[in-house]
């Protein structure tokens, strides 16, 4: 299965919905140990959220990876380079998967990636060992895999019409833990940790607005898989849009989509 294509632009479309959950793990960081701070994001897209760490930590040399060269190039176009507080944005290629620390950092931070990342429990104790003493983990993923949004283009994918193309393409329904398995892992580690979720409202406006969500993200890996063939992109967009539509309907103030988030702040112990 090829890997998910991404559209900065259309992820971008809902900005602002997807930079609110970021800005509620960041509050509760605490103080980073080094001055100026290094601090890396796993899984970045087009960085517009990654520069708003330059907001909190002005000073902080800031790293942004992900593994889609078309959201690097979005951020480093519009993002990279110094910041008004003296710091730094750059933006590297890498995959989470793959991504081994090459120094010591006073905070990592990954927004709504870890979800795409088969196994990533197993990848937290190196990150949490490049940390440096009182260094934080922060990450937050959806987790709504029992949302409509999900199981019904699961159910899509695998119907008759479409099984045999598109039948394990969607993401898994197990693709994000229960927020026990975090808080245990990190606890394991030795940190301080703090795993909640938030069920955000979100009000959409525009004709079949869910739809136009999910296009930038969950709806990725049809799209990508069905990008060579316009005519079955088009016919599984019109099957999934209707089902949509009966579950999230339009009301005179927008469209609601409830969606729920798994956020983790994880504090490692200071010497």
């Amino acid at each position: 299965m090829p890997a998910p294509t991404w559209d900065p632009v259309q992820y971008l479309r809902h900005a602002d919905h997807r930079a609110r959950p970021f800005a509620d793990l960041l509050a509760r960081v605490p103080a980073l140990p080094g001055s100026p701070p290094r601090i890396a994001d796993i899984g970045c897209g087009p960085g517009n959220a990654t520069a708003t760490l330059a907001d909190r930590w002005p000073e902080a040399h800031i790293t942004g990876y992900d593994n889609a060269p078309a959201m690097l190039d979005r951020a480093a176009t519009e993002q990279e380079g110094p910041t008004p507080g003296g710091g730094r944005l750059d933006f590297v290629l890498a995959d989470a998967r793959t991504w081994e620390p090459a120094e010591t950092h006073d905070l990592i931070v990954s927004n709504a990636a870890l979800q795409w990342v088969d196994g990533h429990l197993g990848l937290l104790p190196g990150w949490i060992a490049a940390l440096a003493p009182g260094g934080t983990l922060a990450f937050q993923v959806p987790d709504n895999a029992d949302a409509p949004l999900h199981t019904l283009l699961r159910e899509l994918a695998r119907s008759a019409r479409w099984r045999d193309r598109l039948g394990d393409v969607p993401r898994r329904p197990d693709s994000v833990h229960a927020p026990g398995a975090y808080l245990g892992a990190l606890t394991a580690l030795g940190c301080t940790t703090d795993v909640w979720q938030t069920t955000y409202q979100h009000v959409l406006h525009g004709e079949d607005a869910v739809l136009d969500w999910v296009r930038g993200t969950g709806l990725r890996p049809v799209l990508t898989v069905l990008g060579d063939d316009p005519a079955a992109r088009d016919a599984f967009l019109d099957e999934y849009r209707t089902l949509l539509r009966a579950a999230y309907p339009r009301t005179p103030h927008g469209t609601v989509l409830p969606f729920r988030r798994l956020f983790a702040v994880a504090r490692k112990e200071a010497r």
